[in-house]
C-alpha cells in the first residue's frame, strides 16, 4: 500500500477497550454473583437468529446437561415471537434459578468481566472477537456463517485458545456435543482445557502490550 499510494502506512490493529464495571445493584451483577467464581456459562449470539426452533432448544438443553449455572442472551428462533414460547417443555421448571434465558440486549463485555463467569459460548463473528480474548472466561465456539467458521478455525486450531463444538454430519449441534465442549474448558483436569486456558492467558497478555 505504501508503494501504491506513496504514503506511509501505520498498522495499529483494533482498539481494545477495558469493559466498564457494573454497579453492584445491576441485575447482571446480582444474578451471577450468587454462584461461585468461574462457574457460570455465558452465551451470546448477538443479532443472529436461529433458523430452527429445534436447534435453539437443543442449545438450551446442552446448557442444562452441563449442570452448571448459565445465562443465555439469545434472540427467539424464527417462528417464535418471544423467548418464553420457544423454550423446551418444562425447561424453566427444571432449571429454576440456575439458568436465565434473556431475549434482549445484554452488556457482553461487562458480563464477561464478572468473576463468576467462567465460559463464553458464541458464534464468534467479527463483532464478538475481541471481548472474549481480553477477558478471563474460556471460549467455546458454535460458528454458523462463513466468517464465523474462519474465525473459529483461527482460534481453535491455530491459536489454540478455544474449543469448537463438534457438529453432526448434517451441521446439527447436539446437546451432548455442546455439553462436552463446555465441560472440556471448565474442567481443570482436562488436557484440552488446560492447553486453551494457558494459551488464552498468553494472548490476553500480548493484546494488552
Amino acid at each position: 500500500m505504501e508503494r501504491r499510494f506513496g504514503k506511509p502506512v501505520f498498522v495499529t490493529g483494533p482498539v481494545l477497550v477495558e469493559p466498564s464495571p457494573l454497579a453492584p445493584e445491576d441485575r447482571w451483577t446480582q444474578w451471577p454473583g450468587g454462584f461461585k467464581p468461574g462457574s457460570v456459562i455465558f452465551c451470546a449470539f448477538g443479532s443472529q437468529n436461529f433458523t430452527e426452533k429445534n436447534q435453539f432448544q437443543e442449545l438450551l438443553l446442552g446448557f442444562e446437561l452441563t449442570g452448571l449455572p448459565f445465562l443465555a442472551a439469545l434472540k427467539p428462533p424464527l417462528g417464535a415471537a418471544t423467548i418464553e414460547e420457544a423454550l423446551p417443555e418444562e425447561f424453566q421448571e427444571r432449571i429454576g434459578r440456575r439458568g436465565v434465558v434473556h431475549g434482549g440486549w445484554a452488556p457482553q463485555s461487562s458480563i464477561l468481566s464478572h468473576p463468576s463467569v467462567g465460559c463464553f459460548v458464541s458464534h464468534y463473528g467479527f463483532g464478538s472477537m475481541w471481548d472474549p480474548l481480553m477477558s478471563d472466561p474460556q471460549i467455546v465456539l458454535v460458528p454458523e456463517l462463513c466468517d464465523q467458521t474462519l474465525n473459529a478455525r483461527l482460534l481453535a486450531e491455530e491459536l489454540k485458545v478455544a474449543v469448537e463444538v463438534e457438529k453432526e454430519e448434517n451441521g446439527w449441534v447436539s446437546k451432548e456435543s455442546l455439553c462436552k465442549a463446555v465441560k472440556s474448558v471448565m474442567d481443570e483436569e482436562d488436557e484440552v482445557g488446560c492447553l486453551v486456558k494457558k494459551n488464552h492467558a498468553k494472548w490476553k497478555e500480548r493484546s494488552k502490550s
